[in-house]
C-alpha cells in the first residue's frame, strides 16, 4: 500500500510543479507560496478531522513537537526557494535539481538512521545524480 501512496505523491508533485509554474505568472513567489500553504493547511486539517486523528494531538511529546515544527520550517523554506526558482528558471532545470532531495534524503538516512544501502541502490543513487546533472 505504501507504493500506491508514494506513486500518488510523485504524480501529484509533478502536477504541482506544472500548476505552480502557470500560477506564478505575474505573481510574487512568496505570495504564491503563502496561498499554496493556506490550501495545504486547510486540506491537512480537513483530513485530520475527517479521520478523527485530532484526538492524538494530546499524546504528542516535546520531541514530537520539536521535530514536527523543524520539519515544517524546512518545508516552508523549501517551498519558498522552490517557488522562487520556478519563477526565475525553466521548469526543466528547476525540477531535476529539486529532485536531488531524493539522493540527499537517502544519504542522510544512512548517516542519521544507519540505514543500509545495497550495491544496487548505490548504483541507482549514482545514476540518479548523474541523470540530474545531465538534464542541466
Amino acid at each position: 500500500m505504501w507504493f500506491i501512496y508514494a506513486l500518488c505523491s510523485a504524480i501529484c508533485a509533478a502536477i504541482t510543479s506544472i500548476f505552480a509554474k502557470v500560477g506564478l505568472q505575474g505573481v510574487q513567489s512568496h505570495l504564491a507560496t503563502a496561498i499554496r500553504t493556506v490550501v495545504v493547511l486547510v486540506l491537512a486539517w480537513g483530513m485530520v478531522f475527517l479521520t478523527q486523528s485530532h484526538v492524538g494531538i494530546t499524546s504528542l511529546d516535546k520531541k514530537n513537537w520539536l521535530f514536527l515544527i523543524l520539519s515544517g520550517c524546512a518545508t516552508g523554506i523549501s517551498w519558498l526557494c522552490y517557488y522562487r526558482a520556478l519563477q526565475l528558471g525553466d521548469i526543466s532545470k528547476v525540477v531535476p535539481i529539486d529532485k536531488l532531495s531524493t539522493v540527499l534524503t537517502i544519504v542522510l538516512g544512512c548517516i542519521i538512521f544507519q540505514e543500509q544501502v545495497t550495491l544496487k541502490a548505490t548504483i541507482g543513487i549514482i545514476l540518479m545524480t548523474s541523470g540530474i546533472f545531465l538534464m542541466l
